[in-house]
């Protein structure tokens, strides 16, 4: 039997578009895929410690970090933000039909043994460090993505 691969670069740090990778990626593990969700740029920020971790950085790296949302939970929406009231209403909605939210997802997906992959190169231009990122992730550049990738049925750019 062929194991069935799912591709997924999170390049988005918006709340809906992580929802919706986690939710494909969480599905397709159902289906018994292996399923990989690389995460760059602002996509880092689903992987993002809620709290703030004491690292020794650059002025320019201290800056990215204070202007990125710390965690998955403090992404902001793609489109309908309003000021940072998109989010909550977002959440209440999710909480009323019991659905799970992003942080909640992520969680299920380290549970499924999602791949979690942090872009090493985009850690370096944005400045974070291994210590500010969740536990039992993995740390890879592009050229990791595009081995799996190129073994992938699936393959999503979000």
């Amino acid at each position: 039997m062929t194991t069935k691969k799912t591709n997924i670069i999170l390049f988005s740090g918006d709340y809906d578009k992580a929802m919706a990778a986690y939710i494909i990626a969480n599905g397709a593990a159902a289906f018994d895929h292996e399923v990989t969700i690389f995460h760059t740029f602002w996509g880092l920020n689903a992987l993002r410690k809620g709290e703030h971790i004491a690292t020794k950085k650059g002025f320019i790296e201290k800056m990215f970090g204070k202007m990125m949302p710390r965690g998955a939970d403090k992404m902001g929406l793609s489109k309908m933000n309003f000021a940072g009231f998109g989010p909550k209403m977002i959440k209440d909605i999710i909480k009323k039909h019991n659905a799970l939210p992003l942080p909640q997802l992520i969680e299920m997906a380290q549970e499924q043994e999602i791949n979690l992959v942090a872009c090493t190169m985009t850690m370096d231009l944005l400045g974070l460090q291994t210590e500010e990122l969740l536990e039992n992730i993995q740390y890879a550049g592009v050229a990791a993505y595009i081995g799996e990738a190129e073994e992938g049925q699936v393959n999503l750019f979000i």
